[in-house]
């Protein structure tokens, strides 16, 4: 019976060819759970451990709430340490989880669990990524395994080719207003058709992590040369098969998009499905008192480079505040490397170190109540970066760097060559 690529890779981690419904117990590639989530899995982990399946297997990134903001959070990241000396397992202090991740450790035909909700970003490298809580993070560190039942696949075929000013982030927008915020639940999103294969891994990357905000318990794009190109810029090309789902695959839902005439995406608050053409928006002349330009979603280097080209030569409106978290210290650095750094500081902006931070309200750019917020990060519901009055709309790189210029909700296609 013809499978689907997330069929192959879960058949490939528990010895047998599995179909959807089924239930099994998997071997997984990777562990990883960050700064806050790890803490919780402490209790739960010394109930059946003393010790780690594999500590080479298990990721630890402090990234969440790092440098730490408060007492509260250096006390978790205290314990947290000294859990991972015991273990022998190093902390990593370089950004945002999935972006390390992405860079350095996940590679195609992977089943990896992370206690992370966006944990489906991986899925652009063509594995399964998949997120949950603290427990079964806690159970897959002692064991190494994890109990699945296989889930369904959606197959989103994406075709045309993008028009100027818009990006991965519009694409998948309008995937989630189709899809709804909880249409995906329990179910991989598989992207597809010949404007994804023609998407380097960053945009992929873009699609799988925002699955996250329609239930996908997983999100994928079958590995291909472009997937080799990316290991290749990462030091660290593998050989791997470049598996697909088979054309006879039963998929719960086909659903295709041509993307030949898409404008440039904003999701309103508060729900990610509540998505518009940017154009729409700005007449009604929303005032922004806060730019980000961050998260797992869109702050890597490509994302970074589009800022740059269209600030160049202006400044941001005075008294916005314009903040940019790099995605990891890689990204941070290839910043340097180019100058935008010092161009973004010139241009008004504050460029902070690479976490999560402003993303989720911790530190860095926690919003008051009634502010605006244009990020370009994955959730915009209320209190997600503050204040439970503050409104966040979330928009691709470009969106915010035009709407950082006017102050206003801009379309960004006066600003894109």
């Amino acid at each position: 019976m013809a499978q689907t690529l997330t069929e192959k890779i879960f058949s490939s981690h528990c010895g047998r060819k599995v179909h959807a419904g089924d239930f099994i117990l998997a071997d997984l590639d990777l562990v990883m759970a960050h700064d806050t989530t790890c803490a919780w899995a402490l209790e739960p982990f010394y109930q059946i451990a003393d010790r780690v399946f594999d500590p080479k297997k298990i990721f630890i990134p402090f990234d969440h709430a790092f440098p730490s903001p408060s007492v509260a959070m250096s006390k978790l990241q205290n314990q947290i340490r000294k859990f991972a000396d015991e273990q022998g397992i190093p902390i990593t202090y370089d950004g945002v989880c999935h972006q390390v991740m992405s860079e350095r450790l996940i590679n195609p035909g992977n089943l990896i669990l992370g206690a992370d909700s966006h944990s489906p970003t991986g899925g652009g490298l063509g594995a399964l990524t998949i997120g949950v809580g603290s427990t079964d993070a806690a159970i897959a560190m002692a064991t190494g395994k994890s109990w699945f039942r296989v889930p369904q696949t959606i197959r989103v075929e994406i075709t045309g080719d993008l028009p100027r000013g818009c990006y991965s982030k519009d694409v998948v927008l309008t995937v989630a207003k189709e899809i709804g915020s909880d249409g995906a639940n329990y179910r991989v999103i598989e992207y597809t058709g010949p404007t994804v294969r023609s998407f380097n891994v960053p945009s992929r990357l873009t699609l799988t992590n925002m699955s996250a905000e329609m239930g996908a318990k997983a999100a994928i794009v079958a590995p291909d040369n472009n997937t080799k190109v990316y290991l290749k810029e990462n030091s660290r090309l593998i050989e791997f098969d470049e598996i697909m789902s088979d054309p006879e695959a039963h998929f719960e839902k086909e659903l295709r998009f041509d993307v030949s005439n898409l404008q440039p995406m904003i999701a309103c608050p508060p729900d990610i499905d509540n998505d518009v053409p940017v154009d729409q928006v700005e007449p009604e002349k929303i005032l922004v008192d806060q730019v980000f330009i961050g998260s797992c979603t869109n702050c890597r280097i490509e994302d970074l480079a589009v800022v740059y080209k269209m600030w160049k030569g202006k400044r941001v409106k005075e008294g916005l505040r314009a903040i940019i978290t790099p995605a990891s210290r890689q990204v941070y650095m290839e910043a340097i490397k180019r100058g935008y750094v010092e161009e973004f500081i010139n241009f008004g902006a504050v460029v902070s170190s690479p976490g999560c931070g402003p993303c989720l309200g911790r530190s860095g750019g926690v919003l008051y109540d009634e502010e605006v917020c244009v990020s370009t990060s994955n959730r915009n519901f209320e209190g997600r970066m503050g204040s439970p009055k503050a409104k966040i709309y979330l928009a691709s790189p470009a969106t915010a760097a035009a709407s950082a210029l006017t102050g206003i909700i801009t379309d960004p296609r006066s600003f894109v060559d």
